[in-house]
């Protein structure tokens, strides 16, 4: 029986379709909750495969609960993305590892086998569009049926094209089609994530062979439009975006960079607050002095995106930088939500949603109502530090759909604490002014910094590489690192800075920095930091400190802003931690000294490599 006939692609693909078990195509989003749980009945359900030489292997329980599904993976290495699981399968351009150098053979041998596998499987299939309707690309899905919580993770990610929808559509010609194939985890690849892309003929074949919607659901389709905008030559920016409102409406739009755990999802996030209502800033993890804030009235948040900002030319219109999310749904991590009244409206739209939601990595308890702060213990005391929720945009309060102009680019970097007798990175005053050299400098090295609660990770001080998106890429660094500068040297009125999180040198402080710097910055409104306010910080790479910085009549501690001025630092444990980041980055911005980066891009390294003055970097981009 030939089926999906409007559809335009291979052969091969109407074969699968023609030839399993059944297809069921989705038309309500509610459709998506009892295939997961197997039927309409069910309380619980168990993804199970028989794997060979293992037998029967669970890779996921789903449990209905009164407010949506809850997943959880029995393999606690499911639980975070890995970075290393993406492969490539083609013969195309990449810095990435092939398939046929890590495994010795071909891919198309394990094409074929993943197709022949999906012939005998019952399938979910349905189109939608990477990057939204408007500025994305046709793709499509197609997974076995018993596992369509992932598709609904998906489609709640990417959106989905109803049934009826799809048929009226006369041609559908995807540039991506993803496979689901979870056994192969096993069978080929010991256990671990493996996200096989294979960029063939003008489609972007995306093969998931694990059912964590992380690696491929979500950056999986990042890398298709990172694909597609090296060919074009533009940039899918990993980035939240918040358009701020004044109480005395005055609009400030930020956007937030920064490598996983990074502070993109907690810069669309109300500020937290005390039972007191005050505001905590900051204590100290030797002497316990807590540091707090009275901020009387916060701004208004109207969140713009949450992971992957599309910087399409068709949206660009002048010297500021026009971003439109690229996402229909966003993957909210929700581990700085430890008990109840952390985050009233996210606990109140996650509690009662419209619709129901799905949950990764919580408790779930058939029938009961799902509760953000219960997430799944890794081991005993030790709860999983990835718990999320699948938010759609059109549940988010104040969510704003059209195109906005980006006033400040700030970057993220998660710092560990700093003290004399254990210095570290953790140098990063409260936010700092960054040249547009550095802003550069600091996207190609993206360090993912420390207890990164997102991917698995072994190292400490690690990078995310170009852009912070570098880990979802295919194609080649030097290209992209050539089309951020260049997006940078377009986009002249766009200011920049560098937030922590975590810790400032010997202060706890969390998400706080970004929350207060939002806050301090939009109730400025456009008006540029004086040059009185900034310091040449002791690290060039650091840019200018703040000299002093005053929220609703209150002077932030000037330790704060300066870390060697904390006496649990001092001048020498800074140094000892700007040798730290100072060496990193040397480490990191080397392997782009290729003939083919920009030259202006070559200036800039031969800068850093060469310990240049923070006045050497603003004359190479005034």
């Amino acid at each position: 029986m030939n089926r999906l006939l409007n559809l335009k692609v291979k052969d091969e693909v109407f074969d699968i379709l023609n030839n399993c078990k059944r297809i069921t195509m989705p038309e309500k989003r509610f459709d998506f909750v009892d295939l997961s749980l197997g039927g309409k009945d069910n309380m619980t359900f168990e993804v199970k495969y028989e794997v060979e030489g293992k037998g029967e292997v669970v890779e996921a329980v789903v449990t209905r609960c009164k407010n949506g599904i809850v997943v959880n993976y029995p393999d606690v290495y499911m639980r975070r993305r890995d970075p290393d699981s993406l492969i490539i399968g083609d013969e195309g351009e990449t810095d990435k590892p092939r398939y046929k150098d890590i495994y010795g053979d071909n891919f198309e041998e394990l094409r074929k086998e993943t197709f022949e596998w999906l012939k005998k499987q019952e399938l979910i299939v349905y189109g939608f569009y990477a990057g939204g309707k408007e500025h994305g690309y046709p793709a499509i899905v197609i997974a076995p049926v018993n596992a369509a919580f992932f598709g609904f993770a998906l489609a709640d990610i990417q959106g989905f094209i109803p049934r009826s929808e799809f048929e009226k559509i006369e041609v559908f010609e995807p540039k991506a089609v993803i496979y689901v194939a979870p056994p192969f985890r096993h069978t080929h690849f010991n256990g671990k994530q493996v996200v096989v892309h294979n960029r063939v003929n003008g489609v972007h074949e995306i093969f998931s062979y694990n059912l964590y919607p992380g690696p491929s659901a979500k950056k999986g389709v990042y890398g298709v439009l990172l694909n597609i905008g090296e060919m074009e030559g533009w940039v899918a920016a990993h980035a939240s975006t918040v358009r701020i409102v004044t109480p005395y409406d005055n609009v400030i739009t930020i956007m937030h960079e920064g490598a996983s755990g990074g502070g993109k999802s907690e810069m669309c996030q109300q500020m937290h607050r005390e039972k007191d209502n005050r505001v905590l800033l900051g204590e100290n993890i030797i002497t316990k002095e807590r540091i707090y804030l009275e901020i009387k009235e916060s701004c208004e948040i109207h969140p713009v995106t949450d992971d992957i900002a599309l910087v399409h030319p068709s949206l660009q219109k002048g010297s500021k930088m026009v971003v439109k999310d690229a996402e229909q749904g966003w993957f909210v991590r929700l581990d700085n939500i430890p008990h109840y009244g952390t985050d009233p409206q996210l606990e109140r739209l996650c509690i009662h949603p419209p619709e129901p939601l799905i949950f990764l990595n919580l408790e779930g308890v058939p029938g009961s109502t799902c509760l953000i702060w219960e997430h799944t213990m890794d081991e005993p005391g030790k709860p999983c530090p990835n718990p999320r929720v699948i938010l759609p945009r059109r549940f988010i309060p104040n969510i704003v759909d059209e195109p906005v102009e980006v006033d400040i680019r700030s970057f993220g970097i998660r710092t560990p604490p700093c003290t004399k007798s254990k210095p570290t990175y953790g140098i990063v005053g409260i936010f700092h002014l960054l040249p547009p050299a550095l802003a550069w400098l600091w996207r190609l090295v993206s360090p993912r910094g420390h207890a990164n609660p997102s991917i698995t990770q072994a190292e400490a001080l690690s990078s995310e590489g170009v852009g912070s998106y570098w880990p979802f890429a295919t194609g080649l660094m030097v290209k992209q690192a050539n089309l951020l500068l260049e997006q940078i040297l377009q986009f002249t009125r766009t200011q920049y800075i560098l937030i922590p999180n975590q810790y400032i040198g010997a202060y706890k402080v969390g998400f706080m920095p970004q929350w207060i710097t939002r806050e301090y910055l939009a109730k400025r409104g456009n008006v540029r930091l004086r040059p009185d306010q900034l310091k040449p910080a002791k690290l060039p790479i650091l840019g200018y400190a703040l000299e002093y910085m005053k929220v609703e009549g209150t002077y932030i501690p000037k330790f704060l802003l300066q870390v060697d001025l904390q006496p649990e630092v001092g001048e020498e444990g800074y140094m000892e931690g700007a040798k730290i980041l100072t060496d990193f980055f040397k480490k990191e911005i080397v392997k782009f000294k290729t003939l083919d980066l920009h030259p202006l891009g070559r200036q800039i390294i031969e800068c850093c490599l060469d310990d240049g003055s923070l006045e050497d970097y603003v004359s190479l981009i005034k």
